[in-house]
């Protein structure tokens, strides 16, 4: 592309004219390609006058000399807009201007970088972000050392890394302005010195062969690009501000708005990081692990969850889930049904109602919230496993001999459609059994479809079972990395999330179970069968405390109770204790006064037991509480 500097408005044609030594050099200099290297025009045009003699002319049209000038803009600002980060957009900016604008580029970067509408504090810093320079261009030539070095230790001999704004200063009112502007100008030289210090004074070339453009966002100045030319190229013309000015701002607004789009990723994935849990329960008569990876780069934030939710009666609720969509909105909507679910559990309700509450409440949220969601309920005594699903990709069950099967659940629709009755299903879970559930990120990709991918899972699980043997099911930390190394180039499209529950169960010489009538005398029975329950199982040091224990709660109970109270011993790792009544109010812990003849069950049941809490039913309540033993 080359540049003329001034172009009579009534002409359409310019006479250049030139001698035999300058010939090959003007020729170069005023033909420079395209950003992303295509030939212009002008060098089109040049290459075909071949300059031989003393007087050798050619001629170029106006017309063409203006759209070359566009061409290279467009290009130019075309691979700018390229970058999906700030570096990218920076390295764009270097790569498209060296060599064919300039032979150096030096950009300076606000530190820190302000964000959307936020109000910088302290004073204005300028940090060199990223220097480019034509190749072989290292050397001193005619007296003028390149401003630019590869290594950083020798660039900061040259310049100054940091650079602080004064206000009122030289520099400032070039900022203030905006507009690029040459380095010839007092002014100007004073805010070049004040950008690079004085020893990069004679690494400036001299007369207009150094534009200095301030990078303006949205908002503010976010920094200040440096172009430069050799002494030996042509210099930089008055249009030339205005390509300058073009880059400048192409380029400051897509930093902006990386920059801006960087923050939302990072407090969407904080938020989402923090919705998920910290850490799974431990829950008798099943062991549960999890993995979560987050998506790709280039989505950065996604929408999947994962839950495991403690139920009475020694159940446990396990729940996966995934919003559509990557940003902050999926990741919010993600935390407002992981809430609900869990409230929805400690309410007891079946996995089919739960998920028809989690639809209602998905569509008061809007009508453009779309999830999936398979919800499930283990009974550890029973050896039983209830499941409902709202669309999402069916669980994989591992039996213990080394079998993986894909469970036949309803597919359902997903969450927020509205107006679908979800329906659940009832399913062996025998012990030594792994059930691993999943988001479709793990499963779906652009290489594959869902099916595909299930049917690989399926494979991936029995050939890691075969590896510890039919008798020995695989430990369920490496099951869940071998299950992720399944994961190829350009499987990591979504976010996945991952739960694997292994069923050991509660067998039923580990479990005693009584139904007591609402009767004073309940208590004293309520001790008798706890005491039997611990002499079979050789627990008789527990009697005391057990005894203690029950003769409270199972007293609280009958005191409101009109139906009769049940009370259940579970022996696993814990000794666990739990009576149900049909009161739903919940027993507070307060602390009795010293005149008070009630109110001090509570207090003993916190004092003695390891754990104890209280948990709403449908049709009243259970409290329970666990005392540690030697097994």
């Amino acid at each position: 592309m080359g540049y003329h500097a001034s172009l009579p408005s009534d002409s359409a044609s310019v006479t250049i004219k030139v001698v035999p030594a300058q010939a090959q050099q003007v020729a170069t200099q005023q033909s420079l390609p395209q950003a992303d290297e295509e030939p212009s025009v002008l060098s089109r045009t040049t290459r075909d006058n071949q300059l031989t003699s003393p007087d050798a002319t050619f001629t170029v049209d106006a017309s063409r000399l203006s759209a070359d000038r566009l061409r290279y803009i467009g290009a130019a600002t075309r691979r700018i807009a390229r970058g999906i980060d700030l570096d990218e957009i920076v390295m764009a900016l270097c790569r498209a201007t060296v060599p064919t604008f300039s032979d150096a580029i030096l950009v300076y970067l606000r530190d820190p970088l302000p964000v959307g509408d936020e109000r910088p504090t302290g004073p204005l810093v300028l940090r060199l972000n990223r220097t480019d320079h034509r190749p072989g261009e290292s050397e001193a030539d005619g007296g003028f050392m390149p401003l630019v070095q590869l290594e950083p230790t020798e660039l900061d001999v040259i310049v100054t890394q940091l650079c602080e704004v004064r206000p009122g200063s030289a520099f400032a009112e070039v900022l203030r302005g905006v507009r690029p502007v040459f380095t010839n100008t007092p002014a100007a030289q004073a805010a070049l010195l004040e950008l690079l210090g004085k020893k990069a004074e004679c690494c400036v070339p001299t007369g207009q062969r150094a534009i200095l453009a301030p990078l303006r966002g949205r908002r503010r100045v976010i920094g200040t690009a440096l172009f430069l030319r050799n002494p030996e190229r042509r210099a930089f013309e008055d249009d030339d501000l205005l390509v300058a000015a073009q880059l400048a701002t192409h380029s400051a607004l897509g930093i902006d708005k990386t920059a801006l789009d960087g923050r939302q990723a990072l407090i969407a994935g904080e938020l989402q990081r923090r919705m998920l849990p910290e850490t799974l329960p431990r829950c008798a008569g099943v062991r549960l692990d999890s993995r979560y990876l987050p998506p790709a780069e280039t989505a950065r934030v996604g929408g999947d969850w994962y839950d495991a939710i403690p139920l009475p009666g020694s159940r446990v609720a396990l729940v996966v889930g995934d919003v559509m969509g990557h940003d902050m909105t999926s990741a919010a909507l993600m935390g407002q049904l992981r809430t609900t679910a869990q409230t929805l559990a400690g309410l007891d309700l079946p996995p089919h109602e739960v998920l028809h509450a989690l639809d209602e409440q998905a569509q008061r949220l809007g009508t453009d919230y779309i999830a999936t969601c398979l919800y499930a309920v283990y009974d550890p005594v029973s050896h039983r496993i209830t499941i409902a699903n709202a669309g999402h990709p069916p669980p994989v069950l591992l039996h213990l001999g080394g079998r993986a099967e894909v469970l036949r659940v309803p597919g359902g629709a997903p969450i927020g459609v509205g107006g679908v009755d979800f329906e659940a299903v009832e399913l062996d879970a025998p012990a030594g059994a792994t059930l691993l559930l999943y988001t479709d990120g793990l499963v779906e990709s652009r290489l594959r479809d869902v099916w595909t991918g299930i049917e690989q899972l399926r494979e991936k699980l029995a050939a890691v079972a075969q590896l510890t043997g039919p008798d020995h099911p695989p430990p369920l930390e490496a099951l869940c990395d071998e299950v992720l190394d399944m994961l190829g180039p350009g499987d990591r499209d979504d976010d996945i999330a991952l739960l694997a529950a292994r069923f050991d169960g509660i067998a039923p010489s580990d479990v005693a179970y009584w139904f007591l009538e609402p009767e004073d005398t309940a208590p004293g029975r309520a001790r008798r069968f706890a005491r039997g329950a611990l002499q079979r199982w050789g627990m008789d040091k527990l009697t005391d405390s057990v005894e203690l224990l029950v003769s409270e709660v199972v007293t609280n109970a009958v005191r409101y109770a009109s139906r009769p109270v049940t009370m259940r011993l579970l022996r696993t790792d814990v000794l666990r204790c739990e009576v149900g009544d049909d009161v739903p109010q919940l027993p507070r812990l307060q602390q009795p006064r010293f005149t008070d003849d009630a109110g001090r069950g509570l207090y003993v049941v916190n004092r003695l037991a390891r754990r104890w809490g209280a948990t709403r039913l449908s049709t009243g309540k259970v409290v329970w509480f666990e005392l540690d033993y030697n097994r």
